[in-house]
């Protein structure tokens, strides 16, 4: 086992009061927590049973456990490790006699939201998505206590919002049940209206230790404060510069926070990062020192010394400031890049030919990663490494872009086109421009045109825009798949449906047409209709069976999301599409929602050990698309 180095020694030693470790990507956090519950028991004879370790997922916290197991092959059965929910639980188990049955979480919760959601008849074109920000948006409010009424939510009306928010609540009250952030919100009043239950709790728990602080909430962040009074023994561990979970009301400024809570803390900066190499380690630093709103830090690597401003003397690097490329190799081999490609295309061809080289040299596929800031922008690069025969592991589950509403509008105008009349398909579309066709004009399961007509007969210009339809309809019967596309966005009118939805609050305009224009480039790569919903059927396949593999059957390179990416690493990482609109994302405005989105590029580099390849392109879907500004900040 590697010797501990001078700070973490510190960390490792504290003993009473409170402490910050603020600990870099790589410096080795997990041991210094480890380390430090030995030292606890071991050096200073605190009981094991006095000790609480929170980690914020269910996984982190066996995975703490069966390190301190295995490291000191001491047993571990008596310390406290678990997630902030577990812990809070088990309180609020003790005090009030809950059991898992009075928990509504997962489906059961997606459920009763739908339900109150259907109920209040609102038009909305993806359910789906719908209830996912909606579970968001409600874990945020109560996450950090805040006033429904100061809430103005971006999903829908606020009134609607409220409507939804409160009959949520009276629901599960009525049932006697609460939810993940209701275990927070009545463990809060709990500890703080009853002090005889607080003095015990104080008790059981002398010394706190807290893994990745960054990541919580207010309300998590009270409740700590009172456990760890009066002696303060909180042990808080974590990196304000990989906070990205501001959608679940995780405050990286809590960081900040806790130095004026406790002035007196113990402050230990774990700055080496044992994982990346020192390029790697550097680029990274150069990206994450633009975010104003941050604790000062400069993390170098173990591997080498720091290779910035003057390189050592086994490196070479390559510089063009015009193009905004960049090359550093070490010998012959690329330790990090920054490439430009005219479209995504060729963009995904370089990766795959990459990882081609990268396993022949004997890196394994699963010491590759290749890294999204968001979901939809996978789609194309698994299909191209289905070509290249290379495995990949959809590591999250991640959406099938075929699947969309928008798509599924599409797609319903070319099945419809081709013959399929199902009432239901043809109710899709109908209003997707206006056409103000009510929905009782459709009384049969298959529509005919002619009927639908005759339902309008007194009405000349209804049956001029039915009459429109059919020919728009027999157009596209003849048509290949892009222009097929291009006709129902520009002559059948779609893009303006789309305009006139985003204006009515429906979503964001720049998501949906990107999604239009990923369609419609995708559809470019197929001669037939029939050929194109051939690929639609084998993709969806593939996905299928990423999803019934077992964990330990998953080989190959991993495609998964900068979130999904946090706490791992890979020898090799792939950062692509690094424009801007993509990452940042497009609906980042906010210095507060760019500076995440920037931690969140630094959390991607910092994944990487030994390789970091970052690509941008010159024109996405058919536009010019510009180089994102943590490139800038890089090459410039």
């Amino acid at each position: 086992m590697q010797e501990l180095n001078h700070a973490q020694k510190r960390a490792v030693s504290h003993f009473e009061g409170s402490c910050l470790v603020l600990a870099g990507p790589g410096s080795g956090k997990t041991r210094v927590i480890t380390e430090r519950i030995r030292f606890l028991i071991r050096e200073k004879g605190v009981p094991p049973t006095r000790i609480l370790v929170i980690t914020f997922t269910k996984a982190a916290a066996v995975q703490m456990q069966e390190r301190y197991q295995n490291f000191y092959h001491r047993d571990s059965s008596k310390i406290h490790f678990g997630t902030f929910h577990a812990v809070f639980f088990k309180i609020l188990r003790q005090e009030y006699h809950y059991t898992t049955k009075n928990v509504i979480y997962g489906e059961k919760k997606h459920k009763l939201l739908r339900q109150i959601v259907t109920e209040m008849d609102l038009e909305l074109q993806d359910e789906n998505e719908f209830l996912i920000d909606l579970e968001s948006e409600i874990s945020r409010i109560k996450g950090n206590r805040l006033e429904l009424r100061e809430c103005r939510p971006a999903l829908c009306k606020y009134e609607d919002f409220r409507k939804i928010f409160e009959e949520y609540q009276r629901s599960i009250k009525k049932r006697s049940l609460l939810d993940f952030d209701d275990m927070l919100l009545y463990c809060y009043e709990l500890l703080s209206t009853k002090e005889d239950v607080l003095a015990m709790w104080q008790e059981q728990f002398s010394y706190i230790l807290i893994d990745e602080f960054q990541d919580i909430s207010l309300v998590q962040y009270e409740i700590i404060k009172m456990l760890g009074a009066p002696e303060n023994n909180l042990f808080i561990v974590g990196d304000d510069d990989q906070s990205i979970y501001g959608f679940r009301g995780a405050r990286p400024d809590i960081m900040k926070q806790f130095l004026k809570d406790y002035p007196d803390a113990e402050q230990c900066l774990l700055n080496i990062n044992y994982r990346s190499v020192p390029a790697i380690t550097e680029m990274a630093g150069r990206v994450i020192g633009h975010n104003r709103e941050r604790m000062q830090k400069k993390i170098i690597s173990a591997k080498e010394e720091s290779l910035m401003p003057e390189m050592d003397q086994k490196m070479a690097v390559r510089k063009n400031q015009e193009e905004m490329e960049m090359c550093i190799k070490n010998g012959t081999e690329e330790v990090f890049t920054i490439r430009k490609y005219p479209k995504t295309s060729e963009e995904n061809d370089a990766i795959c030919e990459k990882i081609e080289r990268y396993f022949k040299q004997g890196i394994d596929f699963g010491e590759i990663a290749v890294l999204f800031r968001t979901n939809i922008q996978v789609r194309a690069l698994s299909v191209k490494l289905a070509e290249y025969q290379i495995p990949f592991v959809l590591k999250e589950h991640l959406s099938n872009i075929y699947d969309h509403w928008i798509v599924q509008d599409i797609l319903a105008y070319i099945q419809i086109a081709r013959g399929n009349r199902e009432r239901g398909r043809v109710w899709k579309i109908i209003n997707r421009p206006a056409r103000y066709i009510r929905r009782d004009a459709f009384t049969e399961p298959y529509v005919d045109f002619d009927e639908l007509k005759r339902y309008y007969e007194d009405k000349d210009w209804m049956i001029e825009r039915i009459e429109a339809l059919q020919y728009q309809l027999e157009m596209l019967s003849k048509m290949k798949p892009y222009a097929a596309v291009h006709f129902i966005r520009k002559g059948i009118g779609y893009d303006d449906y789309i305009k006139e939805y985003a204006a009515s609050g429906g979503s964001s305009e720049i998501a949906m047409f990107e999604i239009l224009e990923e369609i419609l480039e995708d559809a470019g790569n197929f001669e037939t209709i029939d050929a194109w919903f051939r690929h639609m059927r084998e993709y969806r396949e593939v996905l299928m069976e990423q999803t019934l593999e077992s964990e330990a059957e998953k080989k190959g390179v991993f495609l998964l999301t900068m979130h999904g990416a946090k706490g791992l690493e890979y020898s090799c990482v792939f950062i692509p599409d690094a424009n801007e609109g993509v990452t940042p994302y497009g609906k980042a405005v906010l210095d507060s929602e760019i500076e995440e989105e920037r931690r969140m590029f630094y959390v991607a580099m910092t994944r990487a050990k030994r390789h970091l390849h970052i690509s941008y392109v010159e024109e996405r879907f058919g536009k010019a698309a510009v180089p994102s500004r943590f490139i800038e900040e890089i090459v410039l």
